[in-house]
């Protein structure tokens, strides 16, 4: 079932981890310690003086200015409570002495105290007597052994002297099944923290499922499969231009439509239409092949039917030594004449000319011939591209399989000149495109009507006759032309035929 898949399941887990773990967190604070508690906390510790060590000194009148001992008087109240989930009885209390708790202030004396309670605990007073352990020495005062329900608390006023303003203050004492811990205290001067440690703790569960949940969200595919996933075998051969497109869509295919495969196995635009013609005659039907063309058909093979898939932009590329940036069709033309032997003729560097282009069956050769040339170009002259093997020929001329091969010979060859499909161009180092006629090769102006570069044409899919509906052929071309296909094809700088602005220039 579809709200059974691994995304449904582990989102599901997640929210349900984070109700629980709400849960867990109150019933832990509250309930899994079954500990008794008592937590203390310095609410203020505030020099009263004026030979105060620490903090500031403040004005006095009357007992304080008079009484004996008083020049270095500090004021410190103590908040002692009852915070874990079970009452404390004064047989809780551990200790030997008559006293409960035993409160030091490190390196001060104490000269008096004070008991307050909230208004709902008056019964906690009648223990605060010398009979019951209440007293003090030195810097130890003695508490005695108070009965605290679960909330209670109370606090103790006391007056010191001799010391500095902040030195620690701990209270001890032994609880049975319990412990006495300090707290986090909120002073008068402090802002109190916003939030318990139990809260904390579930706001940070929350917060977390709540992420988890929203990465599944946005990483989660919800692209639906292809309508119409077909299976069975497909081979895809033709342009080497458009084969990086190729590749990359036949794998997102064979991702989506399970069973399916799709092999692509380019070896130039002539020779994919003539091997899609001779499979079609061999087969006597619609063979499982596509070829893509960069450019239409040859018109004697009518029996082959095209799908218009995008507008393919392409570049004349030179070498990084030649640091011209525009030519005119006119001096291309001229160029590939072999009217232009050195760059020098251009207003280049003293470079000789070499003419770096495809062979034959490249679909990328002959939309140059026909977009941009007017033409065939001129004989090759040479095997390795830099030694001319025709004595006779005005420049080194030499044609080569690939794009690739192109670009790497031309970036590591002064002088060099090729043509190449535009983004593989924009990748390679070493060398760089030119404007046309002052036309740069822009994907975007050329989309969007603002240029007239001419070096472009449409990429072309072919297959024998019209395949049938449910084949692997007709599902890969809706899927390449019309589905996830398009940002595969936009991606790599082509330009989707089944876009607005595709229909208009692949019409």
């Amino acid at each position: 079932m579809e709200w059974l898949s691994a995304e449904n399941v582990v989102a599901l887990g997640t929210a349900v981890l984070g109700i629980v773990a709400s849960g867990v967190m109150v019933w832990y604070e509250r309930r899994v310690p079954r500990r008794k508690r008592i937590g203390y906390r310095v609410q203020m510790d505030n020099p009263i003086g004026d030979d105060v060590r620490s903090g500031r000194a403040s004005r006095r009148l009357g007992l304080f200015d008079e009484a004996p001992g008083m020049t270095d008087a500090t004021l410190v109240l103590l908040r002692i409570e009852n915070d874990g989930s079970q009452s404390i009885v004064d047989n809780d209390y551990t200790g030997r002495e008559l006293h409960g708790l035993t409160a030091v202030f490190t390196d001060r004396t104490i000269r008096g105290v004070s008991v307050t309670q909230p208004p709902e605990t008056d019964h906690l007073m009648d223990h605060f007597t010398p009979a019951a352990g209440l007293g003090y020495e030195g810097n130890t005062l003695r508490i005695p052994r108070v009965p605290l329900n679960r909330g209670d608390h109370f606090k103790l006023l006391v007056l010191l002297s001799g010391g500095d303003v902040g030195r620690e203050i701990r209270l001890s004492g032994g609880i049975r099944d319990g412990e006495v811990h300090p707290n986090r205290s909120a002073t008068p001067d402090e802002k109190p923290p916003l939030f318990s440690r139990a809260a904390r703790m579930i706001t940070i569960m929350l917060t977390l499922s709540v992420l988890t949940l929203a990465a599944l969200v946005v990483t989660r595919d919800d692209t639906p499969p292809p309508i119409g996933c077909a299976h069975g075998t497909l081979t895809i051969t033709g342009s080497t231009a458009f084969a990086p497109v190729l590749k990359e869509v036949a794998q997102k295919y064979r991702r989506d439509c399970e069973g399916s495969t799709v092999v692509v196995d380019a070896h130039g635009s002539t020779a994919g239409v003539r091997e899609l013609a001779a499979a079609g005659a061999q087969s006597k039907g619609a063979p499982p092949v596509v070829a893509l063309s960069d450019g239409p058909k040859p018109s004697d093979m009518p029996e082959l039917r095209e799908n218009r898939i995008a507008v393919s932009v392409f570049a004349l590329v030179v070498n990084d030594r030649i640091p011209l940036r525009n030519l005119s069709t006119r001096d291309v033309r001229r160029l590939y004449r072999g009217q232009i032997t050195n760059w020098r003729q251009l207003g280049g560097p003293d470079l000789p000319v070499h003419l770096v282009s495809r062979d034959a069956n490249s679909g990328t050769r002959q939309v140059f011939q026909r977009r941009v040339l007017g033409r065939g170009e001129i004989a090759n002259s040479s095997v390795d591209c830099v030694h001319k093997d025709d004595p006779t020929a005005p420049v080194i001329r030499c044609e080569l399989d690939s794009t690739d091969q192109v670009l790497t010979t031309v970036a590591e060859l002064p002088g060099a000149v090729g043509y190449s499909e535009l983004t593989a161009a924009d990748r390679a180092p070493g060398l760089h495109h030119l404007d046309l006629d002052a036309d740069p090769p822009s994907v975007d102006a050329i989309e969007h009507g603002t240029s007239a570069y001419p070096y472009r044409e449409i990429e072309y899919a072919y297959t024998y006759g019209r395949p049938p509906a449910d084949s692997l052929a007709s599902s890969f071309l809706t899927y390449l032309s019309r589905g996830n296909g398009q940002d595969v094809i936009r991606t790599h700088g082509h330009i989707p035929c089944w876009t607005p602005e595709g229909m208009k220039l692949c019409a």
